[in-house]
């Protein structure tokens, strides 16, 4: 079933998620829920959903792969990060469909190793790079009750809205 995203100034965003302890049908539905109402999301495009944003307070995501399929992971523990070291460290363009139309450029590791749940609540490590990462990040933060913005102020971005095809910079 498709939800109704939960915008930015809802307490639930900002609540740290509780672990999923059982993986019932209510905890498969939950994950049919998030991909149905990722897979919708066009203006803005999605890449990442995580429960809070559908009203939860639950520890599962779901989010597109590299080969564009919608996934799910629950109860995420990150056990390691690195940033490449070929490469200058980076900022990527990033937003949020909790905070639609608001972007700003954050820094953030190439690669990161986590352990995590699948739906039957079977125990899997796997290591994420580049956008991947990224994206897999920015859904660990919502889990932990942060967001993008919170970054772009610990690391002195600005934060930019988009208005039709016009960027503006605006105050956090």
């Amino acid at each position: 079933m498709i939800r109704k995203i939960v915008l930015s100034k809802d307490p639930v965003i900002r609540q740290k998620a509780k672990p999923i302890k059982k993986f019932d049908k209510k905890i498969k539905q939950l994950a049919e829920d998030l991909i149905d109402t990722l897979r919708v999301q066009k203006d803005p495009e999605g890449v990442g959903l995580a429960a809070c944003q559908i009203g939860k307070s639950l520890a599962i995501f779901a989010f597109l792969d590299k080969d564009k399929k919608i996934r799910v992971i629950a109860n995420p523990k990150v056990i390691e990060t690195k940033y490449n070291k070929k490469k200058t460290k980076k900022s990527i363009l990033e937003g949020c469909l909790s905070i639609p139309d608001y972007y700003g450029h954050i820094k953030r590791p190439s690669e990161i190793t986590i352990k995590y749940q699948d739906l039957e609540g079977q125990e899997k490590t796997e290591t994420f790079k580049g956008f991947q990462a990224h994206i897999i990040q920015h859904e660990i933060d919502h889990l932990n009750g942060i967001l993008f913005i919170d970054h772009l102020i610990e690391q002195k971005q600005p934060l930019y809205e988009l208005k039709g095809s016009e960027w503006e910079k605006v105050e956090i």
